[in-house]
């Protein structure tokens, strides 16, 4: 499958991301990485390329600025960009993808600006895209994967009191490097709390939305995932029997699951339904 990488600067750093499959003007997803994750993580292009070709349409898959994986797409090699990364920073990457779509360029890369896009957000990607797609009339679906609906889970990592200087310890279990998390997130939260809730966002407006969890998701509970459910006007709730939070799939990607199947093809009809048309 065609894959056209691209990078674009935004106000937190740089988006680097892939446009897979061909561009034809009719429709396009997007697809948001979760906290620890990017874009050449485990299921992620394997689920963008999937998604490209079960509803035929091209597919971005992008590390936020945030992320902490530098220009070798593969390493947490920007720990300071991880560790200063908020909601708004996080935003504002994704609006400025959807901007560059919009334009008909991201970066390098030259698309045909789409007519409807979906947004696929895994984790905690599921606030960025619920904020952003609740507001933008191009965007006609929305899905989250194992989506987090509490942003303000992030302030509880900080113990009541902690001086302003206080760094929390996040550990990357597959390689067990130690990532720094300083008080940004909380200072954003504190600043733009209302503006950075995803579920009066949808609950304001929104596109039909498909919530899938799993049953055993052992990162954000499965309430999480029906809270999206039921703040949609339009919405369809899947709770994958036995798996967990990323389903059942690992980094390094050695192969699909059962899980990731059924959460591709509960995705993949989802946004046919609302992405194709006739034209």
């Amino acid at each position: 499958m065609l894959r056209t990488p691209f990078s674009i600067r935004t106000p937190g750093g740089i988006v680097r991301g892939d446009v897979r499959g061909v561009s034809t003007g009719n429709a396009a997803i997007v697809v948001c990485h979760g906290f620890k994750g990017f874009k050449d993580w485990g299921f992620f292009p394997t689920a963008c390329e999937q998604l490209a070709r079960r509803v035929d349409c091209p597919v971005i898959g992008f590390n936020f600025s945030g992320a902490g994986v530098g220009s070798d797409l593969g390493s947490f090699s920007e720990p300071e960009a991880f560790a200063t990364n908020t909601f708004s920073r996080e935003v504002d990457d994704l609006e400025a993808v959807l901007d560059g779509l919009a334009a008909g360029r991201l970066g390098e890369a030259r698309v045909m600006p789409p007519a409807r896009i979906g947004i696929l957000g895994h984790s905690r990607g599921a606030i960025a895209a619920a904020l952003v797609g609740s507001h933008r009339p191009e965007v006609v679906a929305l899905a989250v994967w194992g989506g987090l609906s509490r942003p303000d889970r992030y302030a509880e990592l900080f113990p009541a009191g902690a001086p302003e200087d206080h760094v929390v310890e996040i550990r990357n279990v597959r390689t067990g490097e130690i990532l720094p998390l300083r008080r940004d997130v909380v200072d954003d939260l504190r600043e733009r709390g209302p503006a950075l809730d995803p579920l009066a966002a949808l609950r304001a407006g929104g596109p039909p939305l498909l919530a899938v969890h799993g049953e055993l998701d052992e990162a954000v509970p499965g309430a999480d995932g029906r809270a999206y459910a039921e703040a949609a006007a339009v919405s369809e709730f899947l709770l994958v029997p036995g798996a967990g939070h990323t389903f059942d799939v690992r980094h390094p990607y050695v192969g699909s699951t059962p899980a990731l199947e059924r959460a591709l093809s509960a995705t993949g009809n989802h946004f046919r339904r609302y992405l194709a048309t006739e034209d």
